[in-house]
C-alpha cells in the first residue's frame, strides 16, 4: 500500500494574478469572511480545515477554501492526514494594500463581538 495521500495537493493563485473583483467577491461571502477572520487571529499553519467555526458541511467548506485559494487569500498544505492553512497576508497586502485591514477592522467598528 502506498503512503501517498488520496487527494491532490491544492492549487494556489498568487495574489499578483488576482483581479480586484475576484478578491472582493471572495471576501463578500459571510462564511469566507469568517474563515479569513479566524486565520487572521492564528499563527501560520496552525488552523486545520476541520477546526473552523462555520455553519457549513465539508463539501461547502471545501468549496469556500477553493474560492479563497483562487483569490490569493489563503495557502494550504497537507501535513499527514490533515490540511493546514495560512492567510497570505503579506502577499495579499502587497497586491491590495489596506483591503484586509479594512475587512478585519469592519467587524470591530460595526460592534460585532468576537467569539
Amino acid at each position: 500500500m502506498s503512503n501517498r495521500s488520496h487527494r491532490a495537493a491544492p492549487e494556489h493563485t498568487h495574489p499578483d494574478d488576482v483581479p480586484v473583483q475576484t478578491a472582493l467577491a471572495a471576501l463578500a461571502d459571510p462564511v469566507r469572511l469568517q474563515l479569513v477572520r479566524e486565520l487572521a487571529t492564528t499563527a501560520d499553519w496552525e488552523h486545520t480545515c476541520g477546526t473552523f467555526d462555520v455553519p457549513v458541511g465539508k463539501a461547502a467548506l471545501s468549496h469556500h477554501f477553493s474560492v479563497l485559494r483562487a483569490a490569493g487569500l489563503i495557502e494550504q498544505r497537507d501535513m499527514g492526514p490533515k490540511r493546514v492553512n495560512r492567510l497570505r497576508r503579506p502577499e495579499f497586502d502587497q497586491r491590495f494594500p489596506g483591503l484586509l485591514d479594512l475587512v478585519l477592522r469592519d467587524r470591530q467598528e460595526n460592534g460585532e463581538s468576537e467569539r
